[in-house]
């Protein structure tokens, strides 16, 4: 694909590295630029390293620091307060639902992903750019 029909750039935050792996792939398959973090510390570091990414999925459950943990972090950073947050979780709670409304959370997709349902979603908010034939 050509960096001219590339989309918008995603951040997909998820420990589980299979998981991941399969969701960049799907979300690339349909034009958006993805880099991937397995932890809050490596996606904090690749949102320093690609100031342009335009979204952030997050897991909601993981090991060292939870994605709620992320998206306070990013409300409270400077340099992307606003930035679109979208969770992804097997186990959310009514204590995470009402701290994503409050944290201004975009969306959250049940784990397994209903891939049909985020790809809708994306190409709601990142509408493809129309071809001039």
């Amino acid at each position: 694909m050509s960096a001219s029909s590339s989309r918008q750039q995603l951040l997909l935050v998820d420990d589980e590295e299979d998981a991941l792996i399969e969701l960049a792939e799907s979300l690339t398959h349909e034009g958006f630029v993805c880099f991937t973090a397995n932890s809050v510390t490596f996606a904090l570091q690749e949102l320093t390293l690609h100031p342009d990414i335009a979204l952030v999925i997050t897991d909601l459950r993981m090991p060292e620091e939870s994605g709620m943990s992320l998206i306070t972090r990013l409300r409270e950073y400077s340099s992307c307060p606003h930035l679109p947050v979208m969770v992804m979780s097997g186990h959310a709670e009514m204590d995470d639902v009402s701290d994503m409304l409050r944290l201004q959370v975009l969306d959250l997709f049940r784990k397994p992903i209903y891939l049909v349902r985020l790809i809708e979603t994306l190409n709601h908010l990142f509408p493809r750019a129309k071809s001039h034939l």
